[in-house]
Order: structure tokens, then C-alpha cells, then sequence
């Protein structure tokens, strides 16, 4: 079985720069030593804040970065402890903006329960269910129109085929017409791209899309209001907790992390996926010899392995100790999931892509636990055993055929662009 190598040589404390962009663009087996470095040091390690390209957040005061599996359980799952209300993303921003782009996962109790409680229903085991037709007509009407355009068997695997399905989906969730799925489209790219010093928008553009969107989102949800139809739009303005419904305010916000991160997270995982299927044909055969018996698992393992969202941030709120080192009241703490789900005393050779790896322990792929794990990760879970079920049957020869165009950011572990091939029928 293939084993891909953590690193090159070690890597010293000197080093590494967790605050420099150039760090995040070095090769990622360089990236792996550092974490490793990072896991092995006695304590906690404190980072300054970079300024972001666009002027889009001023530094603070720096960081400790959380990097062991167990340290960030811990995080994770001590909410009145350690609190999201301050920002989830490592810059501050103001209290509104924080809200505007966070949504419930910049939210603390009492208003996060609230919130995850309405947007909840939308996400109950019956309605997954429900959602799990339209996936599959999705993703192999999906297959049916790259085969159709393009005959040589040549296209870019991240816009014609893992962007597209997770976009659908939300957007039938949503009940939101197909002709607007390539604005939304636009405007995740938009705001996801403002870390990138390639794609970087203007403030303007990044303002100006965010609320376009925001805009977009709030009719939306006014129209279910008053006129409810059958999609999560409509259940999400319909339901009450304690008398409370959601305003459109609330719902524009929650528009806007659910296209964000239920978009671009899923699209990531599957292009990551198929490169990873690529370099190691011993575990595609594996997996596609045997495939709803493994899909549990290798698609576990594709988004341990991706871990398509590098890091979430918490504020201390109390003088505590994390792998003995004092976090004071006010601090901000970064769980790095990237480096918690290749910790090698959690995981057997975790730096080997293996599709029957063992479920327990849980990745930290979509969270660790607490009331911020991911709402939508078994939705998630479809969509990317569908997409390469399709795959499997219609495009069986389908292979990566150069490198991947990551994306420069120390937040999404995105692909912009990814060549691949397929031997046309």
C-alpha cells in the first residue's frame, strides 16, 4: 500500500510561520514536517496575525495554535469555556461583520441554540432522506452532460464537475431556481478568494457581493414566509423556537455560511478525493471493487485526509492551561484540524490514504464534537459517495492528469483548478 511521505527533513521551530502566507503556498510535505514539529513541542506555540490581502481585517494581538487531536477535542467541546462569539476566523472584525459572514458558527448560547435549533430542522434524518433522490438525479445528470460536452474526454475536474454538484444540491434545497446558480456560484468564489493574493477582491468587490448575496438571501426568505413551498428555505422560515421564527436578517447570514461552507467544502473534498483515487489506484480499486461496503469509510477518509477546512479560532473567556501552557482570559486559540487529523498518536501511519482505515477514531474533518460540529456532514457524506459512485460506473477511466491549482490560504484547503482526463466511449 502507498505511503506518502510526511516530509522531507525535520523541520525546526525557526522554521516555521504559521503568519506568513508563504508558508501556506511552501510544499505540503514541508507543511507536514512543521505540524509534526509543531505536535512534538512541549507546549502551545503563539503566532502573530498576518495583515490579509485588501486591507479586509487590521492584526491583533496573536494566536496560540492548537494542533494535538485531543487538545482540540478538548477546545471543542468546552464551549462556555472557550467561545466563538468573538469570531470564528483569526482576524477581528466588528461585532456586525462577525455576524454578517458568521452566522451561527460566530454564535454562543443562548443564541447559537436557538439558531442551530430552527436551521436544524431542515437537516432531520427525514429530510436527508428526502434530499437523497435529487443527489443521485443530480450527480448523474451531472455525468451525463460532461460526457455529452466534452468528447475528447478532457475537462477541468474542479469546475465541471466537483463545484457544480454541492452547488446544485443547496441551490434544490433551497428552492432556488437553476438560473441563479451560477451567480451564487460567483459570490462564494468571491468571498472564499480574499485570503488568495491571486484572486484577492477589491474591499468593494468583497462588500459588494456579500450583501448582493445577502440581498438575494433575504428575498428568499421573505417570499417562503409569506409563501411556503416545499424545500428548506420554507421550512426554516416556517419553524418556531419559544415563539421566535427567524428574520430575514438571520436568514441571510445563514444563506451565506450554508452556500460558503456546504458549497466549497464539498467541492474540495471530492477534487482532493479524485486526485487522491489518481496516486493511489490500489485503494480506488479497493474501494470501487467493493463499493457501498467501503463507501462509509473511504469517504471518512478522503475528508480526513483533505480536511478541506484548515482551522476555526476560540476566545478564551477564564485563565485556563492547554499542554502546559497558560492561556489567559481574552487569548485566541486556533484548532489546527489539518494537524489534528495526522496526529500519529491518535492515528496508525496517519500520513497513509487508506479507504477500510478504521472509522473510530472520529477525523476532525467536520468539527471535534461540541455544539459547532457540522450541521450538514452526513449531507455531506452523500454527496461524495454519490458523485463517485457516478464516477465509478460511467466514467470509470476518469484519472487526474497534471497538478492541482490550490488555492493560497491558511483557511480552505481549496482547488482552484484540476486537469483530468477520461477514455471516451
Amino acid at each position: 500500500m502507498t505511503t506518502d511521505a510526511a516530509a522531507t527533513a525535520p523541520v525546526s521551530l525557526d522554521e516555521i510561520e504559521l503568519d506568513d502566507i508563504g508558508f501556506w503556498t511552501r510544499p505540503r510535505p514541508f507543511r507536514e514536517a512543521a505540524f509534526q514539529t509543531l505536535r512534538d513541542h512541549p507546549t502551545l506555540t503563539h503566532w502573530a496575525e498576518r495583515e490579509l490581502p485588501g486591507g479586509f481585517a487590521q492584526p491583533g494581538p496573536g494566536y496560540w495554535a492548537v494542533v494535538d487531536y485531543d487538545d482540540l477535542w478538548h477546545v471543542s467541546r468546552n464551549p462556555q469555556q472557550f467561545i466563538s462569539g468573538k469570531g470564528s476566523n483569526i482576524p477581528d472584525m466588528s461585532p456586525e461583520a462577525t455576524e454578517f459572514f458568521g452566522s451561527m458558527i460566530a454564535m454562543d448560547d443562548p443564541r447559537h441554540f436557538r439558531m442551530r435549533s430552527i436551521v436544524s430542522r431542515g437537516f432531520t434524518p427525514k429530510e436527508i432522506n428526502r434530499v437523497e433522490g435529487y443527489v443521485r438525479d443530480k450527480a448523474a445528470a451531472l455525468v451525463t452532460d460532461v460526457l455529452e460536452r466534452f468528447p475528447d474526454g478532457q475537462c477541468d475536474f474542479v469546475h465541471e464537475i466537483a463545484a457544480r454538484l454541492p452547488l446544485q444540491i443547496i441551490c434544490e434545497m433551497m428552492g432556488i431556481p437553476a438560473e441563479d446558480e451560477d451567480r451564487i456560484f460567483a459570490w462564494t468564489n468571491t468571498i472564499l478568494g480574499a485570503g488568495d493574493p491571486d484572486l484577492a477582491p477589491t474591499m468593494e468587490r468583497l462588500l459588494g457581493d456579500a450583501l448582493d448575496m445577502f440581498t438575494y438571501a433575504q428575498a428568499l426568505g421573505d417570499d417562503r414566509r409569506t409563501s411556503p413551498r416545499d424545500d428548506l428555505t420554507s421550512i426554516m422560515m416556517q419553524a418556531e423556537v419559544d415563539g421566535e421564527r427567524l428574520s430575514a436578517q438571520e436568514f441571510g447570514s445563514f444563506f451565506i455560511l450554508l452556500a460558503v461552507a456546504g458549497n466549497e467544502t464539498t467541492r474540495n473534498a471530492i477534487a482532493h478525493g479524485m486526485k487522491l483515487l489518481t496516486d493511489h489506484p490500489d485503494q480506488r480499486q479497493v474501494w470501487f471493487d467493493d463499493y457501498e461496503a467501503t463507501a462509509r469509510a473511504a469517504v471518512d477518509e478522503i475528508v480526513r485526509y483533505a480536511t478541506p477546512v484548515i482551522h476555526f479560532r476560540r476566545t478564551a473567556v477564564e485563565d485556563c492551561e492547554i499542554k502546559g501552557t497558560r492561556v489567559a482570559a481574552g487569548d485566541k486559540v486556533v484548532m489546527f484540524y489539518n494537524s489534528a487529523n495526522r496526529d500519529e498518536r491518535v492515528f496508525t501511519d496517519p500520513h497513509r490514504f487508506d479507504v477500510r482505515r478504521p472509522t473510530q477514531p472520529q477525523h476532525v474533518g467536520f468539527g471535534a464534537g461540541g455544539p459547532h460540529f457540522c450541521l450538514g456532514a452526513n449531507l455531506a457524506r452523500r454527496e461524495i459517495a454519490v458523485m463517485f459512485d457516478e464516477i465509478r460506473r460511467r466514467m470509470p477511466t476518469l484519472r487526474i492528469t497534471g497538478e492541482p491549482d490550490y488555492l493560497q490560504s491558511g483557511f480552505i484547503n481549496g482547488i482552484k483548478h484540476l486537469p483530468c482526463a477520461w477514455d471516451p466511449a
